[in-house]
């Protein structure tokens, strides 16, 4: 997504690799739509799931949300999505975020995308102004994407192969 023209929004927690908490208590929910008696089965959990608190510490009652616990309690996987553990790991998705929002400032341009045939219904390729491509595999095979230098990989890529589920920028030559 932040390889394409235009704006992007990132959700809260999306760069950490957070994704929605599904199991939050009656007692703990906050959204009023929960309140007015809102059916989960038609209208899901509300969006108390989505809002609630980024761990910034692996540690503490409430990683580092605040002294007193967060308003919406984080379950304990998330320690191991925080701030600080993330910061510390190269791999981490923290990291691919912030190298990929560095490079689409560097590389963006006005100009338009072009789609390039993969021949591969699982596989998406684009051409952006200024030699740069992104290439994402959302198979689980793999996929030879040819010559370029790797400016940037969800994964690690090989030999000019991308692994399945996998997104890789490249400087490639017109």
């Amino acid at each position: 997504m932040l390889g394409l023209p235009g704006s992007c929004y990132i959700y809260q927690g999306e760069e950490l690799g957070l994704h929605e908490v599904g199991d939050i208590a009656d007692a703990d929910r906050q959204d009023p739509a929960f309140f007015r008696g809102a059916d989960p089965e038609a209208d899901g959990l509300g969006r108390d799931g989505c809002r609630v608190p980024l761990p910034w510490t692996g540690e503490g009652s409430s990683f580092g949300f605040g002294s007193q616990g967060a308003h919406i309690p984080q379950p304990a996987w998330f320690a191991q999505y925080a701030v600080d553990v993330e910061e510390a790991d190269p791999a981490s998705s923290l990291h691919l975020y912030r190298s990929a929002l560095h490079l689409r400032r560097a590389l963006q341009t006005e100009g338009p995308l072009e789609w390039v045939e993969t021949g591969r219904d699982d596989v998406l390729r684009f051409r952006r102004d200024g030699g740069w491509e992104v290439v994402t595999n959302f198979g689980t095979g793999p996929f030879a994407f040819g010559e370029g230098e790797v400016l940037l990989a969800s994964s690690p890529v090989k030999d000019g192969v991308l692994p399945g589920a996998t997104t890789v920028w490249l400087r490639v030559q017109n």
